[in-house]
């Protein structure tokens, strides 16, 4: 059974927030909570804070050599738990966050192509992390999302 974000924050951060209020609370307001997800292009790993907290560190694989992903500061456009690429033969694209035209953060099931460059661009995850990412995404807002992609 796949554990939801929710819990896996309250497992991973309730040590660390002692004495003050769980992410997740029944009545907890999401409209101060950031969440930032910081791309290396270099090292093919997304880095993904809470509050400023390091929550999750997952392998990725981005644009291959003919393909490259835009680098800079974004915030997600839109999303869709599931989307099949116009441009490359109706390839799936599993929780997609769309950040720049049709770039995304999305699930792939080439999971043995993780940490290297592989993709047509799009930044892709596992399937659980991109899970993951979409459902913090969806919980805490695009408005309060940036995807930063570093060299």
């Amino acid at each position: 059974m796949h554990t939801t974000i929710a819990a896996k924050l309250i497992n991973i951060t309730a040590a660390a927030l002692t004495g003050t209020a769980l992410l997740f609370g029944a009545n907890a307001a999401h409209a101060a909570n950031k969440i930032v997800a910081r791309v290396s292009l270099s090292q093919q790993i997304m880095e993904v804070s809470v509050d400023g907290r390091p929550t999750f560190a997952w392998k990725v694989s981005t644009g291959d050599r003919a393909h490259v992903t835009p680098t800079g500061s974004f915030k997600p456009t839109r999303m869709h738990e599931m989307w099949y690429s116009k441009k490359y033969d109706n390839a799936p694209m599993p929780h997609s966050v769309f950040f720049s035209g049709g770039y995304a953060v999305h699930a792939t099931y080439a999971i043995k192509r993780l940490g290297q460059p592989a993709s047509h661009g799009c930044v892709r995850l596992h399937p659980d992390n991109a899970a993951d990412f979409y459902q913090l995404v969806e919980t805490f807002g695009p408005a309060n999302t940036s995807i930063v992609i570093v060299k």
